[in-house]
């Protein structure tokens, strides 16, 4: 086996590992790839130039070659295909009265299959569904239940930052995250704040999370009573960046205090 590189799979089906298979291309090109059950198209993403070691076990196909201008008219027309493909579907869930969100259909490069994406709330039983759509298609129909999060990185957008969201334009994958991550770094916890388009905790939140725990180690809470310079009083504010504590003395009179005890 060559040399195996990270590459973007088709539209939306994410990072996976292949055999470069000696073609010639770069970072950020798009190739033609041959897999288990056809072929399909992707993007380069990591350096062909580096070794991705420890990778062999989970390569799932070969690069074929670099994508032609005819490669790239297919594509164009499988995503016009995929276009129909979604009015179609939409309209035998309809049909069929399914509990279920059409979101974006795909079709692999070859045509071989089309792959449908969508978001429910529970369990769908969609197996005459998929009978219904192979009739109509006569290639093979894959359905796949995402979430929210998934949803957004599909079909994109721009967050509250003016940014385009981080989840489709570079995060390879989801992070856990939590509302702890929130408070540790002194955000406010009104949910319209700290919340995605997808309606979850921002990805953003766990940037920066590890900094602060790290330099939020040997401060007070909000609420814990400390000793300072001129006494013992009550925190009421923390600014972990400048590990500076904001203390209530009592009778109307806040200092500012270091982290190490020293009035500011």
């Amino acid at each position: 086996m060559g040399k195996v590189v990270e590459i973007h799979l088709g539209e939306y089906r994410g990072s996976h590992f292949f055999d470069l298979h000696d073609v010639d291309c770069q970072q950020g090109e798009e190739v033609i790839l041959e897999v288990d059950r056809g072929m399909e198209f992707g993007k380069v993403l990591s350096n062909p130039q580096a070794v991705c070691t420890g990778k062999t076990e989970a390569v799932e196909g070969k690069v074929i070659r670099k994508v032609t201008e005819g490669d790239r008219n297919q594509i164009t027309n499988n995503r016009l295909k995929a276009q129909e493909a979604i009015s179609q579907c939409f309209r035998k869930v309809i049909d069929r009265k399914l509990d279920m969100q059409i979101v974006k259909a795909e079709y692999a490069f070859d045509c071989s299959k089309v792959i449908f994406y969508f978001l429910a709330d529970g369990r769908v039983d969609f197996r005459n569904l998929v009978k219904d759509l192979a009739k109509i298609f006569h290639v093979r129909i894959e359905l796949k239940q995402i979430g929210v999060r998934d949803k957004a990185k599909i079909v994109g957008g721009y967050g509250v930052c003016g940014r385009e969201l981080c989840c489709s334009s570079f995060l390879k994958g989801f992070h856990p995250l939590s509302i702890k991550m929130a408070k540790t770094q002194n955000l406010p916890l009104n949910p319209s704040r700290i919340s995605g388009v997808c309606g979850r905790i921002k990805c953003c939140m766990a940037y920066e999370f590890m900094v602060y725990k790290e330099l939020a180690k040997n401060l007070p809470f909000v609420g814990d009573k400390v000793a300072t310079a001129e006494g013992k009083g009550k925190v009421i504010d923390v600014n972990i960046l400048k590990k500076l504590v904001m203390v209530d003395m009592g009778e109307g009179k806040i200092v500012k205090v270091a982290y190490d005890g020293k009035e500011e």
